[in-house]
């Protein structure tokens, strides 16, 4: 049974707690499986908007109510991988002997330790050096698409595969873009939110003419609201007058326990499922599946 702020008894606390169950208990809330894979690049050349943390906690509600989802890690850092507690020390199978053509993505993909839905190709120290590598090979810009388009990848049957970017518009990046059909934008809620902004877009419109028509930005999340400030409501209002529906209703509010949990090998959806970031993002994550949805029937 659940209660709605008409209903007599309903409190704040309850609400809450509702909210904390179907997080202990993904079996209570069902998403929508999406028609056809969905691959998603997250992508922003700004650091410390929130991109991975964004990338693996999405991915993470997605998979906790029943998707199966496959995290790319393509960030030399291996922030993904550290948060969705896969191995990624040199020499592990990882992401880097995929755009080389060494290995497949099924080879290379981890189960993680968040989800049995849920799957991750590592990101090793070697990937920080692949951009020279991959300047000499032909087809240089498709080669993650490539590999998406494997018969293991088809086996592995994944609803929604999340590309996690480095925080640069380089080749890796165009790799990713090169291989999705959306591209999910994190803008955190300050002041400089939307310097570089730009940039990206050109670079967007550059892959779609030049490299893979059906790419399209099809989502913005808004991360690090504060909501003791004014400054986070007017960076919203901009971002949702510029972008329009594009923005999602649901804002990732600034939260300790979200910068916590990948310090555990954990994202805050496993690390402290009764927190305000951890329902933030189931939230944002059902909104995702469900405009998924939405937009293929329309």
């Amino acid at each position: 049974m659940s209660f709605g702020k008409d209903d007599i008894g309903w409190t704040p606390i309850m609400e809450e707690a509702q909210r904390a169950t179907r997080v202990l208990h993904p079996e209570t809330l069902e998403l929508p499986r999406p028609s056809h894979r969905r691959i998603i690049t997250v992508a922003n050349q700004k650091g410390g908007v929130g991109k991975t943390t964004s990338t693996v906690n999405l991915a993470a509600g997605l998979a906790l109510h029943g998707l199966k989802v496959l995290v790319i890690d393509l960030d030399p850092q291996g922030n993904a991988s550290t948060a969705l507690g896969v191995e990624h020390r040199s020499g592990t199978p990882s992401v880097y002997e995929v755009l080389l053509g060494e290995m497949s993505i099924a080879d290379a993909a981890a189960q993680s330790t968040q989800s049995k839905n849920l799957w991750c190709v590592p990101a090793t120290i070697d990937l920080a050096g692949s951009e020279i590598e991959l300047v000499t090979m032909v087809a240089r810009e498709g080669r993650l698409k490539e590999a998406l388009n494997s018969e293991a990848v088809n086996q592995m049957d994944p609803d929604y595969v999340f590309i996690d970017c480095p925080p640069s518009l380089g080749l890796l990046t165009v790799n990713a873009m090169v291989a999705a059909h959306e591209v999910l934008i994190p803008i955190q809620c300050e002041y400089y939110a939307l310097e570089g902004l730009g940039q990206l877009l050109r670079n967007i419109e550059l892959v779609q003419s030049h490299l893979n028509p059906a790419l399209w930005v099809s989502t913005i999340l808004l991360t690090m609201y504060d909501g003791r400030t004014k400054l986070a409501d007017q960076v919203t209002a901009e971002v949702r007058g510029h972008f329009g529906d594009l923005a999602l209703r649901t804002v990732i509010p600034r939260s300790v326990k979200i910068s916590e949990a990948p310090g555990f090998g954990q994202t805050v959806l496993t690390y402290d499922p009764g927190s305000r970031g951890s329902m933030s993002y189931l939230d944002a994550a059902r909104e995702i599946a469900e405009r998924g949805v939405e937009r293929t029937t329309a």
